[in-house]
């Protein structure tokens, strides 16, 4: 490009765009850039430099020349008054200008030479007294000829200007074109910073996942927390006593620790808190509040939350494994409001089930291994890997019913992994698969520490099958809660879809609450679908399968020929499983495969919905399709419904609040003395009564012998117990021994009797 006399441009070459400038033939010689330097120049009145013409063709020669070869031209820059020696300053300041330029590359040269060159041409002007202003002008733009392209278009714009330099605020030349770039964002500030990084949390699939999770606990069980101070779900007897364990474990942590597994129940029986499940993780809730009330508020709570954490938990291991958003909302909500786990809202142990997907979730995660990709070492993060065995710890400290199945099953993973490694890595196929030291402390760690939780809980129901032998179960026991094959396609009464209509199923049963084991027509269907069309490989998928099949032949129990060869095995071989009582909470796991295999079919078919609306034009699902991915999730919930009772727990009577033990409340049985558990929240006395998974054969002769209370015999016999004081409470006593006895004299039994409240309080 050339500048004509009156400072027009005129394009000389390759005039394409503003970056891109014509370039003359490297031919020409130094003598020519002299001649059209001098012929193109003139000094203005007021002393300021006009353009020059913009190329030459020795300067164009030196400018790629030397950047394209990478050797530097020796050169002195030098200036003269009378333009005698423009070619001589012309050829320095353009090799300067290529040396600047090497990093580049060649094809660059023509832009630098035509820049270069006007700084020779205003070197060249001027007279005498000028020298000092025509020699800064020239280091200036040779400054700005050495920094980046913007530079020099810069120089070009200047070069096609009046002939005046326009430069911004620091000095530089300004690019020309600068006026039609977008105005530039606006430096947000700090707390506009912090709503991004909130707002962005808030939008987070985890977030998402973890809210919805938390509003469908509320939904799917409510009424629950309607009335949360005064109900509890299903019954007041099972839920009084899961209470009282939260309130026991708080309050025995906060106060004497030392005390945790002798409770104030079944007095004088030692290690009576593990006379059952214990519910131990709970105890940092069980710390906060006193009294029946807050534990009755503290129950409704834990178990909304439990759902939450159980629909969360196994959302969150179907996308580990690799399961899209909607096959892995269907394996959450079909896990934890499966039909059958409606017989056991009034059973919190069993409804804390969350950390069993979750720790395996964050385990996958750990390890970096997935269902659907397999092993993939650059996932790999230890943080997880301590994070999933601690959240295993803490799903055993719940309870051993459905824990020590999970322990097994973990042991077993962990076995096969191990194992599968060894043989890839060093026989089968020996590649290197990396796995990290950092990787296998975390595991001996967190394995270290799941195991010692374990071991550490053992211990008190070992001194109970030590000190109770009528504790141990027997194959007997077992088969009468071993449910048939009909119980796989039997609803509870609780479900109000299938309550009403599964009645006379339900009947043929011979003990229904824990044989109903419905996981939900629709999830059979989802799941069947899923062994022909999924994202899971077909290994995967019969893998799955398989499992669905060994964990129902489990929770048959005794009924899948006698067990000789299933859960038999089991019972008689694996520590601790004899003390299972009921194997029909092995559909637990069932229910889990069961929707890994459906979330396995919804993903395919979000994934099919997906490439349909790529092939669109603009991209864009038809809404059809998006509600199409929603409807498994919307049937299987609604299988979920339920109408589960929520009764008003039986108010406290006066005397539990006022009267010490050593006590016996009268009447005692297995559901009353729940309640009465529960009542004792306010102070803790030490109590006789006690209801648990099997009945103290000294509370059973407690119960034989007070039915004549008060008498001489009983009076004595509780003496030598140590008790203190018997609270008969008079609107239980309707129909029993004690409706007669309650007003007969004892001045010659020399005990007192006293009227609190709707109770008598007789102290010994």
């Amino acid at each position: 490009m050339t500048t004509n006399a009156t400072g027009g441009v005129q394009p000389t070459g390759q005039t394409d765009g503003p970056d891109e400038q014509g370039g003359t033939p490297r031919g020409a010689t130094g003598q020519d850039a002299a001649a059209d330097t001098a012929a193109t120049t003139k000094t203005s009145g007021t002393g300021d430099a006009t353009d020059a013409k913009s190329t030459t063709t020795d300067t164009a020669k030196t400018a790629t020349g030397d950047a394209e070869t990478g050797e530097p031209a020796d050169a002195k820059p030098t200036t003269t008054r009378d333009g005698k020696d423009a070619s001589a300053d012309a050829k320095p300041a353009t090799t300067d200008t290529a040396r600047t330029r090497t990093d580049d590359g060649g094809e660059d040269g023509a832009t630098d030479a035509k820049a270069a060159t006007t700084d020779t041409a205003k070197t060249t002007t001027g007279d005498g007294g000028k020298d000092g202003a025509t020699d800064a002008k020239a280091a200036d733009t040779a400054k700005a000829t050495t920094g980046d392209v913007k530079k020099d278009d810069a120089a070009d714009a200047k070069a096609g200007s009046d002939g005046d330099e326009k430069k911004d605020g620091d000095g530089e030349p300004r690019d020309r074109w600068s006026a039609f770039a977008p105005a530039p964002d606006p430096v947000p500030g700090r707390p506009r910073r912090a709503a991004r990084v909130v707002g962005r949390l808030l939008v987070h699939e985890w977030t998402l996942a973890t809210l919805a999770a938390l509003a469908l606990a509320v939904g799917m069980t409510w009424p629950t927390l309607r009335y949360p101070l005064y109900t509890l779900p299903q019954d007041y007897w099972d839920p009084s006593l899961q209470a009282w364990q939260m309130a026991w474990s708080g309050h025995a942590l906060r106060t004497e620790p030392a005390q945790l597994f002798h409770s104030n129940t079944f007095f004088p029986e030692q290690w009576s808190f593990a006379f059952s499940d214990m519910l131990l993780g709970y105890a940092p809730a069980g710390m906060l509040g006193t009294g029946p009330e807050a534990a009755v508020l503290r129950y409704n709570i834990m178990f909304v939350l439990a759902h939450a954490l159980a629909t969360l938990g196994a959302y969150a291991l179907a996308r580990q494994l690799g399961a899209g958003r909607a096959g892995a909302a269907v394996a959450g909500v079909s896990y934890t409001y499966a039909p059958w786990l409606l017989a056991q809202a009034g059973h919190l142990h069993i409804v804390s089930n969350g950390g069993i997907p979750l720790a395996l979730a964050m385990l996958a995660r750990g390890h970096g291994w997935s269902l659907r990709y397999g092993y993939r070492p650059e996932r790999r993060h230890e943080g997880w890997t301590y994070t999933g065995w601690l959240v295993a710890a803490w799903q055993l400290s719940l309870g051993f019913g459905i824990g020590l199945p999970f322990a097994y099953v973990l042991a077993g993973i962990v076995l096969v992994a191990a194992t599968t490694w060894f043989l890839r890595r060093w026989v089968v196929r020996p590649v290197k698969r990396p796995f990290g030291t950092r990787l296998l402390a975390a595991d001996l760690v967190g394995g270290l520490i799941f195991a010692g939780v374990g071991a550490l809980l053992a211990i008190p129901y070992f001194k109970v099958a030590e000190l109770h032998p009528n504790a141990a179960r027997t194959l007997g026991d077992i088969g009468i809660y071993s449910p048939p094959a009909l119980g796989f396609f039997t609803a509870p009464a609780e479900s109000r879809v299938w309550g009403e209509l599964h009645e006379a199923a339900r009947a043929t049963l011979p003990w229904h609450p824990e044989m109903t084991l419905l996981p939900g027509f629709v999830l059979y269907a989802l799941a069947a679908g899923g062994l022909f069309f999924s994202v899971w490989k077909v290994r995967q998928r019969l893998l799955l399968l398989a499992g669905v099949l060994v964990t129902m032949v489990l929770a048959m129990g005794t009924r899948f020929f006698d067990g000789t060869f299933t859960y038999g095995l089991l019972f008689e071989h694996l520590p601790g499983w004899n003390g299972l009582r009921t194997p029909g909470r092995m559909m637990l796991w069932t229910t889990l495969l069961l929707g890994l295999l459906a979330a396995g079919a919804v993903s395919a078919f979000a994934d099919r919905v997906g490439e349909i609306a790529a092939e669109r034009a603009p991209y864009r699902p038809s809404p059809w399709l998006r509600v199409a991915t929603v409807v498994p999730v919307l049937l299987v919930l609604l299988e979920g419904l339920n109408v589960t009772p929520h009764p008003v727990v039986p108010e406290q009577p006066v005397a539990m609040r006022t009267v010490d033990g050593p006590m016996l409340v009268l009447p005692s049985s297995q559901n009353l003395d729940q309640p009465v558990m529960l009542w004792s929240t306010s102070t803790f006395p030490d109590l006789v009564n006690g209801g648990s998974g099997f009945t103290p054969t000294q509370l059973d002769e407690v119960r034989r012998v007070t039915l004549a209370f008060p008498d001489q015999t009983s009076v004595d016999y509780l003496r030598t117990l140590g008790v203190r004081n018997v609270v008969l409470l008079r609107d239980q006593i309707v129909g029993t021994p004690w409706e007669v006895t309650v007003n007969a004299p004892v001045d010659q039994l020399g005990i007192t009797r006293e009227e609190v409240g709707d109770a008598v309080v007789f102290r010994l």
